[in-house]
């Protein structure tokens, strides 16, 4: 090993030491406080109006996956799950938040994860407050899934949505580890213990267990739909087979309400809940020591491949899950 490699490990280690010192001072400093709370959100004023009955935008951006703690200090630059759950507990309590607009630009993502989002949303409303959703160049799986229980949906023309199922795959490396002499053993306690391994073919009992669960997610995603745009679960299933729509032909199916941006979405959340003279921000999570040493470890290694290595080390969870995702992409 290279002794810059050696350098960008030790940098590593002095992160994490770091990581775990910041989180102790914090939790001695409020028991009540998260590490996200310290990271505290900002809004940012789109319209000035009334504060106290406030609409609040809130993005829905990238994959919906939960990397880990949001706390951490290799928590991901782009979507953060943990913080936008905290970010939608707070528009459900906070008397002076009156709706959301959600801008969700997403593939989908995991079945759990969508399912964690789409029960904050549904309290939301249960506060009283409406929700709309504003859908940017994506919002497909289990983007489409955390939009269904919105008062309105709005997409541009151009917005590809859809892709409503279940998807979940796995590699096989038996031709492979047959090629270069590579053998796997098993040693398990029963017959389907090691359901999905990769370097053997999948039977067809395992192949069934494994669609039941597909078949199961599958179900739940048609109830959301259904209960959400007002449809039957037979008419939901004739558009929910796995392809893909503009935001034109989602319209024709009672997929989206409108076609429009989101400067659309808000006006019609203005004009439709009487809210014509609150002020409009838009939530957005300040520049943390996180963020700030990630940046630094990059420039101090000359570029992006050392830093990343180390970064999709500590961060990659390589384990198998249904997902709610367009992977034609």
């Amino acid at each position: 090993m290279n002794k810059k490699r050696w350098l960008a490990l030790g940098i590593a280690a002095v992160i994490f030491f770091a990581s775990i010192l910041t989180n102790s001072i914090s939790l001695l400093a409020s028991d009540e406080a998260s590490m996200s709370e310290l990271l505290a959100a900002e809004e940012e004023v789109i319209e000035d109006g009334d504060f106290e009955k406030r609409i609040v935008v809130l993005d829905l951006d990238g994959t919906i996956a939960d990397t880990g703690d949001s706390a951490s200090l290799f928590s991901s630059e782009g979507y953060n799950h943990q913080a936008l759950l905290e970010h939608l507990d707070t528009i459900a309590w906070d008397d002076t938040i009156s709706g959301l607009v959600l801008e969700v630009n997403s593939p989908g993502g995991g079945v759990h994860e969508s399912a964690e989002i789409h029960r904050k949303i549904e309290a939301i409303k249960e506060a009283g407050k409406p929700v709309y959703v504003s859908m940017g160049s994506m919002a497909a799986s289990g983007g489409y899934y955390v939009a269904a229980p919105a008062n309105q949906i709005y997409a541009s023309p151009e917005t590809l949505t859809g892709s409503l199922g279940v998807i979940m795959q796995t590699f096989n490396f038996e031709g492979f580890a047959e090629k270069y002499g590579i053998d796997m053993v098993t040693i398990k306690s029963g017959e389907f213990k090691d359901i999905g391994n990769s370097f053997r073919d999948m039977t067809d009992e395992e192949k069934s267990i494994m669609q039941s669960l597909v078949d199961n997610s599958y179900n739940q995603f048609v109830t959301v739909i259904a209960e959400g745009r007002d449809m039957s679960k037979e008419e939901v299933r004739k558009v929910a087979d796995g392809r893909i729509y503009d935001g034109r032909q989602a319209k024709e199916l009672n997929l989206v309400d409108e076609l429009g941006y989101l400067d659309d979405a808000i006006a019609g959340m203005k004009k439709n809940e009487g809210l014509e003279d609150a002020a409009v921000v838009k939530l957005t999570d300040s520049i943390g020591l996180g963020s700030m040493l990630n940046l630094k470890l990059t420039q101090w290694l000359g570029g992006n491949d050392e830093a990343s290595i180390i970064k999709e080390i500590m961060t990659e969870n390589q384990s198998p899950q249904l997902m709610y995702l367009y992977s034609g992409e």
